[in-house]
Order: C-alpha cells, then structure tokens, then sequence
C-alpha cells in the first residue's frame, strides 16, 4: 500500500486547495493553513501549540514536523529542536522560517536516537501508516531514559480505527494509504502497548494531548502543569 503522495501534499503547503479523501467516505479540507501557522486570529490553535511545546526544556524531535511551526516555536524560546518529514517542501519551509528539519523515513536512522529528551507526534501523526502502536514505539525509541512522548490524539469516542485514505487537488488525485485516528480516552490501552506511561492529558480548545513518559526511570522529565 503506498504512503502519502508528497507531490499534492506539497502543493497544499504552496497555497493550492487540497482535501483528505477517506476511501468511500467523505472528504474534507487539509488544514494546511493551521500547519502553517497561518490561522491568523484562531487562538485556539495558537494556545494547543503553546501546550504541545510548553514543557519542553531539552532537546525535542518533532516527528512529522510538517512545516515546522511548533520547531520554530521551540527555536523562539532556545530549546534545540529538529523536525522531520517525508515530504521535500515541508522541509524547506521549515529551513526557510530557520526551523532545522530534515527530510528522512520517520523508520529509518535518524540522528539523536535514544537522546532525545522530548518527541512530538501532533497534527494526528499518531496515524502516520495506519499502525499507532509502531509509530508510538519510534517514538519511545527516539527518547532518552528519562524522554516525554507529547502526543495529540483524537476525541473521546473515536476509537482506535484504520482508514484508506488519499489527498486530492482541484485536478489530481493521489495514491490512497493508510492512516489511524485514536481517541483520547483510548490513551492508556495504547501507550502501554508501546511500553509508555502516561503522565498527563488535557483537552486545549477540543484539541485532545498527552504526554507519556518512557518510564525507565523513577523520576521523569517535568510534566506539564
């Protein structure tokens, strides 16, 4: 099964009008402008960035960084940080906002394994290829003993499901791949299947966010508050 058709994904980062298909489903606007940081007055968005990035006080990844804005929100306040994304122009408009990123498998060798000492999974990226136990694990394996998962799920009553699904432009339609949705009150179940330990949730503006401690050590690294 293919994975995501970066060409249209890139064109909707460039301005073009793009939507996620579900495969014999509806579809539905990519919110690429939210991605962007370009939703201007929505301080929703802006205050489930500010929790998605608040506690991070040592090195984070951001893993599917898209086009880097809460990187760049990390970089503001002198975290170091690093986005990665499969997609080329994600990638450099991260670079061009001074946000560092670097295009790579999200499965593959990635630099700072096991170091780093927070990794956000936002945006639904706990879906990235239909399996949110495996992309959860990435995620712990990427974190240092002590390492924080800050990851945004779903709304309560979702479940755990995996759909086909595919982007579409005005006049293009990409392959169709798979991508998962969980609900947050499913948080416990799958973190625990990834060998994590959760250690706070919050509902910021509808915006469903946990954060889950690797749990090697007593003592984890400051959860949010």
């Amino acid at each position: 099964m293919s994975t995501m058709d970066t060409e249209l994904f890139d064109e909707a980062l460039t301005g073009a009008d793009c939507w996620v298909r579900i495969a014999d489903g509806p579809r539905r606007r990519l919110p690429a402008r939210q991605w962007l940081g370009l939703s201007g007055a929505d301080s929703a968005n802006r205050h489930a960035d500010t929790a998605l990035t608040c506690c991070c006080d040592g090195p984070t990844i951001d893993i599917g960084c898209g086009p880097g804005r809460l990187v760049a929100a990390l970089l503001r306040r002198g975290v170091v940080a690093l986005g990665v994304d499969i997609s080329p122009m994600a990638v450099e408009v991260s670079r061009f906002r001074g946000a560092p990123a670097l295009r790579r498998d999200l499965f593959g060798p990635l630099p700072g394994s096991g170091r780093w000492a927070y990794a956000i999974l936002a945006d639904g990226n706990i879906g990235i290829g239909g399996d949110p136990i495996r992309i959860l694990t990435r995620a712990k394996n990427l974190l240092a003993r002590d390492g924080v998962a800050i990851v945004e799920f779903a709304r309560p009553g979702t479940g755990m499901v995996t759909r086909t699904i595919r982007l579409e432009t005005r006049t293009r339609a990409g392959e169709w791949f798979p991508w998962a949705h969980v609900g947050i009150d499913l948080v416990d179940e799958v973190a625990a299947a990834a060998e994590l330990r959760v250690l706070a949730t919050a509902n910021v503006y509808g915006r469903h966010i946990a954060w889950l401690h690797r749990g090697e050590t007593p003592t984890p690294r400051r959860p949010p508050r």
